[in-house]
């Protein structure tokens, strides 16, 4: 039993929305949330900054070990990122990071890396952590795993919709195709694929409302409750 409570895992692929939903079961349970594409986001952001190779596993690597990593708390649940004192928070949500940290995300050693500190983390319990590989690597024994899910056109919709609320212009045409494009990867990728563990609940958010999906997993974290008393 862990000392703070249960670890959720929270899969799915691109833009389903597995952050905002994330950080609310976290509120609504009292836990903590970690977005573990924010780390990747993260690395990215730094590797783009030096001008590194985004294909040089060795360099990157070096480049995430001789950085300082914080996670401060926040106003809410979910921790934030810092590199060597400087907190990120807009950086993470740049298109060119984002699509940056996709491909050093496939990296063997990256994502060796990444899994010491998403487990330290969790390793307490009283966790919600979302990502691609948490249910079937980072934390395999979770108490509670969900796959979230999302059509592709659902997910283009709703980023489309995020960026225009930031003032930002948005292309749905070019966020859909970079969304098929990055499903094919992280399912296809060779280290740790995007897939639904054995023993996960699906979700299907493409026509449920956030505080559906939000409901479901709290229906289902309080189920595990009752079945363990």
């Amino acid at each position: 039993m862990r000392p703070n409570g249960i670890v959720i895992a929270i899969d799915g692929p691109a833009g389903v929305g597995k952050s905002t939903v994330g950080k609310l079961v976290a509120s609504r349970l009292g836990y903590s949330f970690i977005s573990t594409g924010k780390m990747y986001r993260a690395l990215a952001w730094k590797a783009l900054e030096l001008g590194l190779g985004l294909e040089d596993e060795g360099a990157l690597v070096d480049l995430a070990e001789a950085l300082k990593w914080a996670f401060p708390k926040g106003e809410g649940p979910e921790a934030g990122i810092s590199l060597d004192g400087r907190r990120l928070e807009l950086e993470l949500t740049d298109e060119a990071v984002s699509r940056a940290s996709s491909g050093i995300a496939k990296l063997a050693g990256v994502r060796l890396f990444m899994l010491g500190m998403q487990r330290q983390a969790g390793r307490a319990g009283g966790m919600v952590m979302e990502g691609r590989d948490i249910g079937t690597n980072v934390f395999p024994d979770a108490e509670l795993k969900v796959y979230l899910d999302a059509s592709p056109e659902a997910r283009a919709r709703r980023r489309v919709g995020q960026l225009k609320a930031q003032g930002t212009e948005a292309d749905y045409s070019g966020i859909l195709d970079f969304i098929i494009k990055r499903d094919a990867q992280d399912s296809g990728r060779k280290n740790n694929p995007l897939r639904k563990a054995d023993d996960a609940h699906y979700l299907d958010s493409t026509e449920m409302p956030r505080e559906k999906v939000v409901e479901s997993i709290v229906e289902l974290y309080k189920r595990l409750g009752e079945s363990g008393k």
